[in-house]
């Protein structure tokens, strides 16, 4: 999987026309990228058990409160966790290029954004591709919205994530190695407009009122 040589523009600030050598810089850093780094992902799903502050994966004592998870979720009956990652291989890259030349740095790590997220659609691909007939909401993240960053050791706890890909949650709730993600995805019977991902990416852009009426759902 080659990084998205576009996303890790727009990572860059490179606007809308990036400077020619920047492109060309980022092409040869995302194959360079992709020939050593790739990423790896895992997921389970859980029913949801509605509750008064919130929605609790069923077996587990995680509980997803607040409007961000009351909105993408309302109107599913099942959600999946998922962790993604670049692992540590990724991070010594880095680290190896701060060394030498920051400006390379700097490049590789908008690569690795796009590509860790790359990671995540095929997770999505793979999930929609599992379950037939059910439609995705867009996926969200702790820190997203009021969705709590503190919910990150709960969701890597249960994903069993440390075994399984390696990452580790700090005591200030960030992820090693760095290009970690982890991600709720609800899943419902309904087709699910796009409140993140925007209009295009929605089964219902053809129908809705609201985009109609030239407004979005948008969170």
């Amino acid at each position: 999987m080659l990084p998205d040589i576009d996303e890790a523009l727009r990572y860059l600030g490179g606007g809308s026309h990036p400077p020619e050598e920047l492109r060309q810089q980022a092409a040869a850093v995302a194959e360079e990228l992709a020939a050593q780094v790739q990423p790896r992902y895992t997921y389970k799903l859980f029913p949801l058990v509605r509750e008064a502050d919130g929605f609790r994966l069923d077996g587990t004592e995680l509980l997803l409160s607040g409007q961000t998870a009351q909105r993408m979720l309302s109107q599913c009956g099942q959600a999946v966790l998922l962790a993604c990652t670049l692992g540590t291989k990724f991070d010594t890259m880095v680290r190896s290029a701060q060394a030498r030349d920051m400006a390379r740095a700097v490049i590789l790590d908008a690569c690795g954004s796009a590509l860790v997220e790359q990671g995540c659609d095929e997770a999505e691909r793979d999930i929609a591709a599992r379950f037939p007939g059910l439609y995705l909401t867009d996926r969200f993240s702790p820190g997203y919205g009021d969705l709590p960053l503190s919910l990150q050791p709960a969701i890597c706890a249960v994903l069993d994530a440390e075994r399984r890909l390696g990452i580790h949650v700090t005591s200030s709730f960030l992820m090693n190695p760095s290009k970690s993600v982890t991600a709720v995805i609800g899943l419902s019977d309904k087709p699910q407009m796009a409140r993140i991902r925007g209009c295009a990416w929605c089964a219902m852009r053809d129908t809705c009122t609201l985009r109609k009426g030239g407004k979005s759902c948008g969170l």
